[in-house]
């Protein structure tokens, strides 16, 4: 008997638009993309990193790249935020917001964000590199009710490289991109709608980085799971380094250390972007099944 081909299921029709979210005054701008025909079962919120813009989560340069597409066919409510002083925000903020200031403001652009749309049954804080420092604080402070938990890349507790680097262009194109064969043709040409100058004030907060990690470590009480590329240069990831990542965040009910082959720091830009956000949802579906109280909303 002759087997038939394999044939992906189709694509669930998906809403993608472009938004404003107020956080107490501070317009941000952002994407959304959320499920056509039915209710989301949770949010995903996506904070991009330092020098880029929320378009890093939408496969600037193919489909199959794009955070906000994947997620909303699996039947999630998707939101990349423009952080303060980039999009919307950058000519009212030209100088950001360091780490505190900014977890601030976007707290109060989710609480915003839950009283206006269908958010499903919580949400998951999703980081790439400077993005993942309010989200760990916000969740270390417990202002965005119904947090299902975090997940990270591009991110540690202590630098292998200066925050300070790179000197040179070189230095930049190792630390940020790694290999060119990573990722698809037309990724650094279309990226001209992913990258944005970084604000002076998170820039001044990098290096001080790994104490304010280690204060905050001991009160986030949500599930973790950090992501580390294989070409990653920013960050120490060896088992020593690991342990005490770890270690640090005692009362967080899970703390998951995944490695993401053929990628580099801009992991969400390459060809293994797809694999990384769908271990990323799947760690959604676990937080979604690992709650303590209620049930799913569907």
């Amino acid at each position: 008997m002759t087997t038939a081909p394999y044939a992906p299921a189709p694509a669930r029709p998906v809403d993608q638009q472009r938004v404003t979210l107020d956080a107490d005054g501070i317009t941000l701008s952002a994407r959304l993309a959320r499920p056509a025909h039915v209710p989301p079962r949770a949010t995903v919120v996506a904070l991009h990193g330092a020098g880029m813009s929320a378009a890093y989560f939408d496969g600037p340069a193919h489909p199959e790249t794009s955070l906000l597409t994947v997620a909303a066919e699996l039947g999630f409510l998707v939101v990349a935020v423009d952080r303060p002083g980039y999009g919307g925000s950058a000519q009212r903020l030209p100088h950001g917001q360091g780490v505190v200031a900014q977890a601030a403001t976007l707290a109060a652009a989710l609480r915003n964000l839950c009283a206006r749309y269908d958010t499903g049954a919580g949400i998951l804080l999703m980081g790439h590199s400077f993005g993942c420092k309010p989200a760990l604080r916000i969740a270390a402070d417990g202002t965005v009710p119904g947090l299902l938990g975090l997940d990270l890349s591009g991110c540690g507790d202590e630098y292998l490289a200066s925050p300070a680097a790179p000197a040179t262009r070189a230095g930049s194109w190792k630390l940020n991109w790694g290999p060119l064969r990573l990722y698809p043709p037309g990724t650094f040409q279309s990226s001209i709608d992913v990258v944005a100058p970084a604000p002076a004030r998170e820039l001044a907060d990098a290096a001080r980085w790994p104490a304010v990690f280690a204060a905050l470590a001991e009160r986030i009480r949500v599930p973790v799971r950090f992501t580390f590329a294989e070409h990653e240069a920013w960050w120490r990831r060896d088992h020593q380094a690991l342990a005490r990542l770890r270690g640090r965040l005692a009362a967080a009910p899970r703390v998951l250390i995944d490695h993401q082959p053929d990628a580099g720091h801009n992991i969400s830009l390459g060809w293994a972007a797809r694999a990384y956000h769908l271990r990323a949802l799947g760690f959604a579906e676990e937080c979604l099944r690992r709650r303590p109280t209620g049930t799913e909303h569907r």
